[in-house]
């Protein structure tokens, strides 16, 4: 009743389900946007003395703050907002797909790796058609063959053993409170529901989602998900070998196996499945005379690897005049910023891919990172835009033996930042990939209404495994690999100190590594608050054109990079920016106005 009530008068004075009707971009030459927009609903930032959650959604964010004040750890809060975004914001997350947990726990920092991986009777090629082209991306999606092996449960309860204070079970009640009584649908969802041209596709999505007309449930319409329940019930019960084994195992294998084009997923791929426990990628990063130390994934992420190089090769250009005019990035700053962005992502396609399959160049990821490789690779960054970008070689690692990931669509995700009482700080990004993932929802009952959708992580390996040369791609499909991820949580600490300062990301697809380095440009180069840090205009690039957020940049903007040689771009930009920082007074949360998540503390 508490989270309820609490609920009731928080979405009353916030107003958060402002809805307009989205904008479809101008062009096919328009980054993928990985989820709808749903207008602009104002976040004031809030600040607590003690602890504070951050999450997508309010319902989330009230179960993370249950379990902090029931004395549960910033990782238990974790758990138990991905449990309920899996109910209240299925398009985004969920039980059936991966995460990546970033966690400090006071002394020492750590990097989870819930990703998922290719089934063992994956091949390179499947996702090629008769005619050895690749599918469409669309085709791939909704294949079986896009369906990875979930990994974000098994992840969590690894790291619930080391940074749990709450038992397990505890932490699954929020979410199946939920599930069993009902929860209003929101604004987002409902828009996202009915704008979703495949969903309704599948028998058991279109029975519980829509209506006997195939209308979406209208807002305010409680949904009640009892198949979701009677699953976390098991889990909170038998831990992670629930999803892994017995009946929601075979029941994931047996929609998988169904058309179109049955995937090669079986029993052994989930009872095999292992997270990881990997060493967190770290960099200095000085701001005038302060010194930051940036913490977050390494690969099979390249987010935080593109975010370093990004702000490495910026410190080696010359700004003329002011970065932000009038609140928001000037041209000449656009115009840098984008350019960076050209060579950083220009790497990401060469070399980014799951470590334990492919080598970093130079023996070390790092040296994508290294102060002179950046500053040489900043003297290609001149006063007019760039039409393509190479790839770099680190200590002259020499010819490139591989090669580079075409571009292709990038979906997906959801971002928890957390701060408990002890200072106990996680950054998740959690995800299914697409929209609605693969569009195959899983239930061990039809007659039990509900359930959980499969991701279609597969499809961020590359569509096609060689180039035209026949060199191999990276990021490729292999038995018991993991996709290669932009998902970038984040923390920041003081590098004097060691102190933390700040958890934050996003999701977003590829361009989560715009939204997470605006966040840190605005927090530690502009010295504005996280809500401020989100509020700016979303911008970037990935190898096409420049693309700035709709209606945030003023004319001139466009026209002084248009004269620069810019292809200009406005968008849609649906950030998801979750962040909370250290303050004198304890802590201020931000959350993004362009989706419906608040900021939940005391």
């Amino acid at each position: 009743m508490l989270l309820r009530q609490t609920l009731t008068t928080l979405l009353l004075t916030a107003g958060l389900f402002a809805c307009n009707a989205p904008q479809r971009a101008p062009s096919s030459l328009a980054p993928s946007q990985p989820e709808s927009a749903s207008g602009w609903s104002p976040k004031p930032g809030w600040a607590y003395p003690r602890q504070a959650v951050a999450a997508a959604n309010p319902l989330a964010t009230a179960a993370g703050w249950q379990i902090l004040k029931a004395g549960g750890s910033a990782v238990d809060a974790a758990i138990a907002v991905q449990m309920v975004l899996g109910l209240v914001e299925p398009q985004s997350s969920g039980i059936g797909g991966g995460a990546f947990l970033m966690v400090f726990d006071g002394q020492r920092i750590s990097a989870w790796d819930g990703r998922e991986t290719a089934p063992a009777l994956a091949t390179p090629d499947m996702f090629l058609g008769p005619d050895g082209q690749p599918l469409s991306f669309d085709a791939a999606v909704l294949s079986g063959h896009a369906v990875g092996v979930p990994g974000a449960v098994r992840m969590l309860e690894a790291a619930h053993r080391q940074h749990g204070q709450l038992p397990w079970a505890q932490l699954f009640k929020p979410a199946m409170d939920l599930a069993e009584q009902g929860f209003a649908v929101s604004a987002r969802l409902n828009n996202l529901l009915q704008s979703d041209p495949y969903l309704r596709q599948d028998p058991l999505a279109r029975g519980f989602y829509y209506n006997a007309q195939g209308q979406a449930w209208p807002v305010g319409h409680v949904l009640r998900n009892p198949e979701y329940a009677h699953v976390l019930r098991r889990l909170s019960m038998e831990g992670s070998k629930a999803l892994h084994e017995g009946p929601v195992a075979q029941a994931i294998v047996a929609r998988v196996a169904q058309p179109p084009n049955a995937g090669r997923l079986r029993l052994q791929d989930l009872r095999d499945y292992q997270s990881r426990e990997r060493e967190p990628l770290c960099f200095a990063h000085a701001v005038q005379q302060r010194h930051f130390k940036l913490c977050g994934f390494p690969p099979p992420s390249s987010g935080h690897v593109a975010i370093g190089q990004i702000l490495g090769m910026l410190a080696h250009t010359t700004a003329d005049g002011p970065e932000l005019q009038g609140g928001i990035p000037s041209p000449d700053f656009v115009h840098r910023y984008t350019q960076a962005s050209r060579l950083a992502f220009a790497d990401r396609a060469q070399y980014l891919a799951d470590p334990e399959f492919v080598d970093p160049p130079a023996g070390d990821w790092r040296s994508l990172l290294g102060p002179a490789y950046l500053q040489q690779r900043s003297r290609l960054i001149g006063p007019r835009a760039m039409t393509t970008a190479p790839a770099g070689q680190p200590d002259n690692v020499g010819p490139l033996a591989m090669a580079p990931m075409p571009d292709q669509v990038e979906h997906g995700t959801s971002h928890i930042s957390v701060v408990d009482a002890q200072g106990r700080a996680v950054a998740m990004t959690t995800t299914i990939e697409s929209a609605f993932g693969s569009r195959r929802m899983v239930s061990t009952d039809p007659a039990r209404p509900g359930g959980f959708l499969l991701n279609n992580q597969m499809t961020d390996f590359s569509l096609t495994p060689t180039d035209g040369q026949g060199r191999l791609v990276a990021n490729r499909v292999e038995p018991g690999k993991r996709p290669r991820s932009a998902m970038s949580p984040t923390l920041v600490f003081d590098q004097d100190t060691g102190k933390f300062l700040m958890t934050g990301g996003s999701p977003g697809g590829a361009i989560i590594i715009h939204y997470t380095a605006k966040l840190l440009l605005g927090t530690l180069h502009w010295q504005l608050n996280t809500q401020e840090a989100i509020n700016l205009p979303n911008m970037g690039v990935v190898s096409g054109p420049t693309f700035l957020e709709t209606g945030r940049f003023p004319p001139s903007t466009v026209q002084a990079l248009t004269a620069r040689g810019h292809r200009v771009l406005e968008l849609e930009l649906t950030s998801g920016l979750q962040a909370i920082e250290k303050t004198p007074q304890g802590w201020f949360g931000g959350a993004d106005p362009r989706r419906e998540g608040v900021v939940l503390g005391d």
